[in-house]
């Protein structure tokens, strides 16, 4: 569907800086206006693979994280319309920050009934925070720029303590609830792919995944781990042209491509048994493992990797900060500490492994090459008389032309 020409983001400038003449920075102004496609989805990170440049993202996602903000930018998002507020102060979340500083247009707070009114695919415009569908407005929101997300950060930040205690303490009580759980686990299903003594990368779908996966290309060259998506962390694997060996999640973040690469699916069901991702492999007819376990699937990813006898686990994109956990919209991260807490040793984080991690090509080893190869021509022009010659022919042209050089 084609876009509307008028108006287009930066078009329609009513602040002060346009009525005088001035270039309002980062293209911001008090009244702006821009049209295009709408994706709607509660699911933020659902909607962003079906999201195409120039297009208005409609969601409902509270405190939006840095993740799905790179994500919303990268799919080329005109507009972010938030039935929800984009950041609530609760912690400081830099997904908001991040859209309004590539230029995005941010609405907030246009109340949930918006995901009913706007159909996918219709054609949205956005005036001064009102939302236009077919020459109505059908809701109204507050603009976000990125001067109001910046204050807005920084009264999060001197709230940051008050929050580190509630997370800590809704972290020790999930630690005394659910420790039984996570330390009394059924055997692991067979998953086909052979782990023991191996190194296992755990790619999860994170803010630096991509990144990481090209610093660490020589040692996946050398060392072949297994490769493990965890659900959007195996479009990262393909994006870096590796090809995951299992993919495990719930399945709500990773294509439908990445599904049918080949790799062993795994589906994360919690205690109780309940796997939302389930239903969606057997629309698509692929085979799955069902694995129930408590905690993220990017633990439960790791746990595999333990029990299977892994040598090394290396994480990518994993989650390790209380900003990271709030992101994820978690209070508390019991099955994370408890996980890391097991596998203990065998977990490195792929930084690491990247500044530490040396090519075995070292300059000893390329000097006793070279020396080896000098070596080889040697024998084989004293040996062969045809290799003698064309020696002599060779160092004859060489010398002529270096005489000619000096005249």
């Amino acid at each position: 569907m084609a876009f509307a020409r008028r108006p287009t983001l930066g078009t329609k400038r009513l602040g002060n800086g346009a009525r005088n003449g001035a270039t309002p920075r980062s293209g911001w102004s008090s009244s702006t206006a821009v049209t295009g496609v709408a994706r709607v989805d509660t699911r933020t990170k659902r909607l962003v693979t079906r999201l195409q440049p120039g297009e208005i993202a409609i969601v409902d996602h509270a405190d939006l994280d840095r993740v799905v903000a790179e994500a919303l930018i990268a799919g080329g998002a005109r507009a972010v319309v938030n039935a929800a507020p984009s950041t609530t102060g609760r912690y400081p979340n830099m997904g908001p920050l991040l859209l309004a500083r590539a230029g995005v247009i941010i609405v907030d707070g246009v109340g949930e009934d918006l995901l009913d009114k706007v159909v996918e695919g219709a054609v949205v415009s956005l005036v001064d925070g009102e939302v236009h569908v077919a020459g109505s407005v059908v809701a109204t929101g507050q603009v976000q720029t990125p001067e109001s997300l910046a204050i807005a950060l920084e009264v999060a930040k001197a709230r940051l303590g008050q929050e580190l205690a509630h997370f800590a303490e809704n972290t020790l009580e999930y630690l005394r609830r659910e420790r039984h759980m996570m330390l009394d686990r059924p055997p692991l299903p067979d998953v086909g792919v052979d782990l023991r003594d191996r190194h296992v990368l755990v790619v999860v779908r994170g803010t630096s995944a991509e990144a990481d996966l090209g610093m660490l290309r020589p040692y996946i060259r050398e060392m072949r781990p297994v490769l493990v998506g965890v659900d959007g962390g195996a479009d990262a694997l393909l994006r870096a042209r590796l090809t995951p060996d299992v993919i495990i999640g719930d399945f709500d973040s990773v294509t439908t491509g990445a599904l049918r690469c080949g790799a062993t699916l795994v589906v994360h069901a919690y205690p109780g048994g309940l796997a939302p991702g389930a239903a969606r492999l057997e629309k698509l007819g692929l085979e799955f493992i069902a694995l129930e376990a408590p905690g993220m699937s990017e633990d439960v990813a790791m746990l595999m990797a333990y029990e299977k006898g892994a040598e090394l686990i290396v994480a990518v994109g994993t989650h390790a900060s209380m900003e990271e956990f709030l992101d994820k919209g978690r209070a508390g991260m019991a099955s994370t500490f408890l996980t890391r807490l097991m596998v203990g040793s065998m977990l490195v984080d792929a930084k690491g492994v990247a500044r530490l991690y040396n090519s075995r090509v070292r300059k000893r080893d390329m000097f006793a090459f070279v020396l080896a190869v000098v070596v080889l021509l040697v024998v084989t022009v004293l040996v062969f008389p045809a290799a003698h010659v064309f020696a002599d022919s060779f160092w004859f042209t060489l010398t002529e032309k270096i005489r000619h050089h000096r005249r």
